[in-house]
């Protein structure tokens, strides 16, 4: 079977983005692979600098895995900075990654021009990310199309290592579902926290229907005819709705009829159905916090038995062990 890697930051809540470009085809490599699932709670110090959100958001988002339907027996589940090996290996991986390289990474340019504070972290993010991959050699990283190019980042990484100290790294492969390859937040551009427009997957049922009732859409009339492909809305019912529903949805776009607000009514029903219990899961496990640290301290015992060996081949490699 082959090693696929994923994680997520706890710097907010889940949101429907995160579990359609990433959870969802992870826990789908559940039976069909190694898997290693981690909570980047390193990678969150980049915008999260207060101490309790961090460490609440750590525990949330073990909650919100379990409860979404990970099996801490068929995976292997930790929190990043619970094995410092990662960090180690993002030093050294820094000495070999070019400036250019991250310079290219659109993912910095993008979140500064969104007035995110620019710092060293946040421009060498990709090669803590890079860490986070070859660490564990992992063949397969399922990401949404944003990340697609850090993976790529951490491909050029490990071949120029392996280039000059030998074979070391697996080189990964992005796995990415090109149909929910990018999920629109309620603005219409791409949903994330950073942007302040997801729909987050455990609100209560009152706070969900507010937030998807503030879809934005255009002001064409009911009756008119409308363009599906550009309509965030439909892109949104999309990832949830039977087929047979959404052909009826498309009849209305197309032909005249679509009512904006019976078909977010339509769509916050789906949602929540969804999501219920899982809900109802995540409730029970935070009553329950030390069942969730038992659980991650054993996954990162487990993490860092991987991860010592591919520490000692590299430092073997690059002349460290003497």
């Amino acid at each position: 079977m082959k090693r696929t890697l994923s994680g997520i930051q706890p710097s907010g809540k889940l949101h429907i983005g995160n579990y359609f470009g990433m959870m969802q085809p992870m826990l789908q490599q559940m039976d069909n692979s190694e898997l290693y699932v981690f909570i980047v709670d390193l990678h969150a110090l980049t915008s999260v600098h207060d101490r309790e959100r961090l460490r609440t958001g750590t525990l949330e988002a073990a909650a919100d895995f379990l409860a979404l339907g990970l099996d801490p027996n068929r995976c292997i589940f930790w929190v990043q900075s619970d094995v410092p090996e990662v960090c180690e290996l993002s030093w050294l991986l820094s000495t070999m990654t070019p400036m250019g390289l991250l310079e290219r990474c659109h993912a910095y340019k993008d979140k500064v021009a969104k007035n995110i504070a620019a710092s060293h972290g946040l421009f060498a993010y990709p090669v803590l990310m890079a860490a986070d991959i070859l660490l564990y050699q992992s063949e397969i990283v399922p990401v949404g199309k944003d990340q697609k190019q850090h993976v790529e980042v951490a491909r050029d990484i490990a071949q120029r290592f392996n280039n000059t100290f030998g074979e070391t790294f697996v080189l990964p492969e992005p796995l990415i579902s090109e149909s929910t390859a990018i999920v629109p937040g309620v603005d219409g551009q791409k949903m994330s926290k950073s942007y302040d427009n997801t729909i987050p997957i455990f609100l209560e049922e009152k706070p969900l229907r507010k937030r998807v009732m503030s879809v934005q859409t255009d002001a064409t009339p009911v009756e008119d005819p409308k363009d599906p492909d550009n309509c965030n809305l439909y892109a949104l019912l999309k990832l949830f709705a039977s087929n047979a529903k959404m052909q009826e949805v498309h009849d209305l776009y197309v032909n005249g009829g679509a009512a904006y607000g019976y078909l977010k009514q339509d769509l916050f029903e789906l949602i929540n159905e969804q999501f219920s219990a899982a809900r109802a899961k995540k409730k029970e496990l935070l009553d329950n916090q030390d069942y969730l640290r038992q659980i991650l301290k054993e996954g990162a015992e487990k993490a860092r038995e991987k991860a010592t060996v591919t520490m000692d081949l590299v430092r073997d490699r690059m002349g460290l062990k003497y």
